[in-house]
């Protein structure tokens, strides 16, 4: 209920500027209300879970601010999946209640909707969704009675199976981020949301925090570079959230549009998802100053790492220096604490009462939290004074343009035809993205390797998978490597690449 104090503090006052409409403080909070009152008069009741299908939309932000007042459990679902993928998450939250933005509603078509209570689109009422605008008219917009703390479960893959949510133990209590705090806000800042409010990165730090603290929102439905730094000027913006990627697009537009943008009024950009090379970063700071914080962490853990402009001029490429406290160390093969510059596994103890579990997955909790660390697979080593440095990552795993992309989902995509005899999925370089996906393939007998068997079998996957997860390329060869033991080297094959890109990571 931190919100309502902000509400009534500022009343009228713009919270949210949106091209989808804007909202006063005093409007935000009502509509939250009017939506929890909605969601009890179905029976939903602390604990429970609310699947959000949206956009970067204000009824995003409302609906997550119901449910953190109203104990409930939210899964904000990436609207670029294909419908099979969303569906999945859709039924396997365990959801009773979907609140979906209107173009979307045909993602949820093979969903289960057993045990769902209620369902709302922003858009008109159809096949089965009640409007959202109607269902709060029908609600009283005062604050609830006997409020509780909720929590949201965000969904990440692992290298096998479907995606897993991610549950904490107790929900995070946010303070606000005022004056000397890691945001620092004051009273005039304004925080832009450039990036999807599904990711654990804008959901926190342009939306959790911002709304925390009494600052407004300003939302982007899609980041566009030159409309981003149009923005800050126009607006007098404060704080924003990014990835390398939209840094890289800021760098790319010409100089004379870099040159006449006011980027007087920033004072944070938060950044991290994914590593930002030194020279993109390097180039960042001299044309914004020392407003970049870079941090570290992962869905499954959240270790308080961090580092403003200045230290990291002071140790580029570094993601900062693991506080005295923090859960985080580097562990060899064998678990033991590896020495300054030594490189090992980023690992962070397991605690039964605090550490994140998946959710309705009990062998996925058995290999990842059954020891007494675990990890997200990310390899790196601290140097003398504590800074962290990565140098690759042991998962599997594929970050692209700051979304994780797990490449066994596109192995098995691919497997399914006929053509291919095997294939292995890495992430290669990419100057924009930071990785894109490629597909290593071995051919079954009979079929020949052609440009032309490289689009359809392109063709074949935008079938089955989101169009983020695609392979950009093929590459045929003879065979995939494999281990004495019969799996197949992935690491080895996306060696090739960065090998001969000089880099890791």
């Amino acid at each position: 209920m931190l919100f309502s104090h902000w509400a009534h503090r500022n009343g009228g006052r713009t919270a949210i500027l949106s091209p989808r409409g804007n909202r006063s403080f005093t409007e935000l909070n009502g509509n939250a209300n009017r939506l929890l009152a909605h969601f009890r008069s179905k029976g939903l009741a602390p604990g429970d879970g609310v699947a959000l299908l949206c956009g970067n939309v204000p009824q995003f932000i409302e609906t997550h601010l119901a449910c953190q007042r109203g104990g409930l459990r939210l899964t904000p679902i990436n609207w670029h999946l294909s419908p099979a993928e969303a569906a999945y998450i859709l039924t396997d939250c365990e959801a009773k209640a979907w609140v979906v933005q209107g173009e979307f509603v045909d993602l949820t078509r093979p969903a289960a909707t057993a045990g769902v209570c209620t369902r709302l689109t922003t858009g008109v009422a159809r096949d089965g969704f009640d409007s959202y605008a109607h269902a709060l008219d029908a609600q009283d917009p005062i604050d609830p009675v006997n409020p509780s703390l909720g929590s949201v479960m965000l969904y990440t893959s692992g290298t096998t199976g479907q995606p897993k949510g991610v549950m904490r133990r107790a929900p995070i209590i946010l303070m606000p981020q005022r004056e000397n705090s890691l945001c620092d806000y004051r009273d005039g800042d304004l925080n832009l949301l450039c990036g999807p409010a599904y990711h654990g990165g804008p959901l926190t730090f342009d939306i959790a925090f911002p709304i925390a603290s009494g600052i407004p929102i300003l939302m982007m439905e899609r980041f566009d570079a030159a409309q981003w730094l149009s923005l800050v000027g126009k607006y007098r913006v404060t704080h924003s959230h990014m990835v390398s990627t939209m840094f890289r697009r800021l760098l790319a537009l010409p100089e004379e549009v870099r040159k006449a943008a006011d980027l007087s009024s920033l004072r944070r950009i938060f950044h991290g998802a994914a590593p930002t090379s030194p020279d993109v970063k390097r180039a960042m700071i001299d044309w914004f100053g020392p407003v970049l914080h870079e941090y570290y962490g992962a869905t499954e853990a959240s270790p308080g790492i961090g580092i403003n402009s200045e230290d990291w001029l002071k140790k580029p490429g570094s993601v900062g220096r693991i506080p005295e406290g923090s859960p985080a160390v580097i562990l060899d093969a064998d678990g033991n604490r590896c020495g300054p510059g030594e490189i090992g596994v980023v690992s962070f103890p397991y605690n039964p009462a605090t550490s994140p579990s998946y959710f309705r997955s009990p062998e996925k909790n058995a290999e990842t939290f059954g020891r007494s660390h675990y990890s997200v697979g990310d390899l790196g080593y601290v140097d003398a004074d504590g800074y962290l440095y990565l140098t690759g990552r042991s998962a599997e795993v594929i970050i692209s343009g700051g979304v994780n992309i797990y490449p066994q989902e596109v192995d098995n995509a691919l497997a399914s035809h006929p053509a291919v005899r095997e294939v292995c999925t890495v992430g290669v370089p990419n100057e924009e993205w930071g990785e894109e996906v490629k597909a290593v393939v071995a051919l079954a007998e009979g079929f020949a390797a052609s440009p032309e068997l490289e689009r359809h079998l392109l063709t074949y996957a935008r079938e089955q998978l989101a169009s983020f997860k695609l392979p950009r390329s093929i590459d045929f060869v003879d065979a995939v490597p494999h281990s004495e033991a019969g799996k197949v080297q992935r690491a080895e094959v996306r060696r090739g690449y960065w090998t001969a890109a000089g880099r890791q990571i």
